[in-house]
């Protein structure tokens, strides 16, 4: 299994504290648990949080990891040295790190960010970019991944963030499952901004949410903005206005996202050929196929397949020397093939 530790660092933010477990810890790969998750503690005992719940932590710092996630914490300056400590030898050893929400100035405050991309809740973002403007700071990211670091927004952000470790170690039919099983969206991308003006539908039934339901079964075809303002019964400005206040994305940008998930579930799921993945897909070509593969998680469509095959017969810590190379970086084009 994957190994992660969580560290708390008082006040915790429980909220943030409790998704690493819940989603990580429903991941299932041939019917074993994907991850164990130990959540620790600089200080083993009754754990201060940032709000009424009183909680107690029985780990230390010792838990051995191959990923260690800094949770929210209400912490700025007085950061306990050994979780310092501990963050740097585990970047030294070229271990998976991950922050949710504040989390970030933890990271920050060990020197693990300076010159990198990041992000952290957007309430806070000004006073992270004040303490520490050596680090890229991406505000109106959901979740960032830089390396070996990997930082996100707050709260439900983090269950994000998540999806999306599931993705890189066992693929996109294991993050779909995991996202059915804890009732979550699908892995969004990580460019999608953390504040959407209209997350919910609104009362009136003007949502576009039966449109995007309605694209989702039709992601094969040639889709476009004229088809799907059509669909929604509105102009195509007033979709694209629209689609960006419900989803932080362009019409376009939406459907690419889902359209190359799509072809990673069928890649890990079907033997099916190259061409017949692009188009059952909506890709279209195996050119658009292995550009926009390749700019998501850094493998050729054949070495997607061979890499995410293997994950599932011999698990994540035994990764081929192509798939060492993936990362997944969201395309920033606005396009639909």
């Amino acid at each position: 299994m994957h190994r992660v530790a969580v560290i708390a660092v008082p006040p915790a933010t429980t909220f943030d504290l409790s998704i690493p477990e819940l989603v990580l810890g429903e991941t299932s790969v041939d019917g074993h648990p994907g991850y164990e998750v130990r959540i620790c503690t600089a200080q083993p005992g009754p754990v201060a949080t940032n709000g009424s719940l009183e909680i107690t932590i029985s780990s230390g710092l010792e838990a051995v990891a191959d990923t260690v996630i800094v949770t929210g914490t209400g912490a700025r300056e007085d950061i306990d040295p050994r979780v310092l400590e501990v963050l740097r030898r585990a970047s030294a050893a070229g271990k998976r790190l991950a922050s949710i929400c504040t989390g970030a100035f933890v990271l920050a405050r060990a020197g693990l960010l300076d010159g990198r991309r990041a992000t952290t809740y957007w309430a806070r973002s000004d006073e992270f970019r004040g303490r520490f403007p050596d680090v890229d700071l991406r505000p109106d990211a959901l979740y960032i991944e830089d390396g070996n670091v990997l930082t996100s927004a707050g709260l439900s952000a983090g269950i994000d963030l998540c999806l999306h470790l599931v993705r890189a170690d066992y693929g996109a039919a294991a993050a779909n499952a995991v996202a059915r099983l804890v009732v979550a969206a699908p892995v969004r991308p990580g460019g999608q901004a953390q504040f959407i003006e209209t997350p919910l539908p609104p009362e009136n039934g003007t949502s576009l949410a039966d449109t995007r339901s309605w694209a989702l079964e039709r992601l094969h075809e040639p889709l476009t903005r004229a088809a799907l303002a059509a669909h929604a019964r509105t102009s195509v400005r007033t979709l694209t206005r629209k689609f960006h206040a419900e989803t932080g994305l362009s019409p376009l940008q939406w459907l690419l996202h889902q359209r190359v998930g799509r072809a990673q579930e069928l890649l890990e799921t079907t033997d099916l050929p190259m061409d017949q993945v692009a188009r059952f897909s909506g890709l279209a070509t195996t050119d658009s196929l292995r550009r926009h593969l390749s700019g998501r998680a850094g493998l050729t469509p054949s070495a997607y397949r061979i890499a995410f095959t293997r994950r599932a017969s011999l698990g994540v810590g035994e990764r081929s020397s192509a798939d060492a190379q993936g990362r997944d970086h969201e395309p920033a084009e606005e396009h639909g093939r």
